[in-house]
């Protein structure tokens, strides 16, 4: 039956950006990786929730998530509320999984608002803690170049998008930080491999860990 991986791209962006990723992670040993494409912005987030379920409720076998950004949220929001039997891992990159500071300064500006759309209140409120039995990785980046910083939203080491502070969800299995930026996250041959490595065996290599 093997072991399947789904990939997840963030806001604003689409599928092809995760091209690189995939790529790699084929060479670290899935075969079979799927990119999934989503409306990040005229779609709702529960009708992301229903598809990816599908997606992963297809599959025979173990199917792992990787989500970069709001991706990685969606994948938390997946096996959260629609209880998939099959989910493997999760690892998110550059998830503001406790909320995004530069998402809630966007929200006050009703255009800057809109263009999020649904995708919003998830951006913007995050998770408490995580307590299903789904192991999870983050990897957060600490390359301080983005729109976070020109909305003068982020505290302490950040990827220009998103602190890593909000990136340390409660009950998360294991966390590491990387030189990388919030876009630069999915195009890194260092995050790729330690992606890889937490899908594998449910840690990141110790040197890494807890940066």
């Amino acid at each position: 039956m093997g072991e399947h991986v789904i990939l997840l791209h963030g806001i604003w962006m689409r599928g092809f950006t995760l091209t690189a990723l995939a790529r790699r992670m084929r060479g670290g040993g899935f075969d079979s990786v799927e990119i999934l494409d989503y409306a990040s912005v005229a779609g709702s987030v529960d009708a992301a929730v229903e598809r990816l379920a599908r997606r992963i409720e297809a599959k025979a076998g173990a199917v792992h998530l990787v989500g970069h950004s709001l991706g990685g949220m969606l994948a938390l929001e997946t096996v959260a509320r629609a209880r998939v039997k099959n989910c493997g891992r999760i690892v998110c990159l550059g998830s503001p999984l406790l909320g995004s500071a530069a998402a809630r300064g966007l929200a006050r500006v009703p255009p800057a608002r809109w263009a999020m759309g649904h995708s919003a209140g998830v951006l913007v409120n995050g998770f408490e803690r995580w307590d299903a039995d789904t192991d999870v990785g983050v990897i957060a980046g600490r390359a301080p170049f983005g729109l976070g910083r020109l909305l003068g939203a982020l505290d302490g080491p950040n990827d220009g998008t998103v602190s890593v502070a909000e990136t340390r969800l409660p009950g998360i299995t294991d966390h590491c930080v990387v030189d990388a930026t919030h876009s630069g996250l999915v195009f890194s041959a260092e995050v790729a491999r330690l992606t890889t490595a937490f899908l594998h065996h449910g840690r990141f290599p110790t040197i890494q860990a807890g940066a």
